[in-house]
């Protein structure tokens, strides 16, 4: 696509890169708000930073599962799953992943889930990539999904 032909008004694309960002905000929140979560309820005294950067490892890796497994689903080999997975959609989880805990800490003051922060930090986690999602998708046609 010639970039004088790109635009931001496809209800198509704007739809498709929602889905494909909500897989990875599951994805992602699985192994972010499981970390967060095992802290919270462990007790065991860790820096906060620690456990943002452990939820964000672990975020990053469940949401490179959750993508391989889709793939594989659709007929992809293992290797070219898990190649697609951690490939097109690496900047989406990053920044989603950042995003998520950065509103946890200014929201709650460190590493908690409440009942009410968690509806936020997905909202927030979806949001940030998903212009991202929808100009890759409008510009490359590459999906996760």
């Amino acid at each position: 696509m010639a970039t004088d032909t790109f635009h931001w008004s496809c209800k198509h694309t704007w739809r498709k890169s929602a889905k494909n960002t909500m897989w990875c905000v599951i994805g992602c929140a699985i192994g972010d708000f499981g970390t967060i979560l095992f802290f919270q309820l462990s007790k065991i005294p860790f820096p906060v930073l620690g456990i943002m950067t452990l939820a964000l490892i672990n975020g990053l890796l469940t949401s490179i599962m959750l993508e391989t497994f889709i793939l594989m689903r659709q007929n992809f080999k293992l290797i070219n799953a898990l190649k697609t997975a951690c490939g097109m959609s690496f900047i989406s989880m990053v920044s989603m992943e950042i995003t998520m805990n950065l509103t946890d800490y200014l929201l709650t003051g460190g590493a908690q889930l409440t009942w009410w922060v968690v509806p936020i930090m997905l909202t927030v986690g979806f949001l940030t990539p998903w212009p991202y999602n929808y100009w890759r998708l409008k510009k490359f046609n590459q999906a996760c999904h």
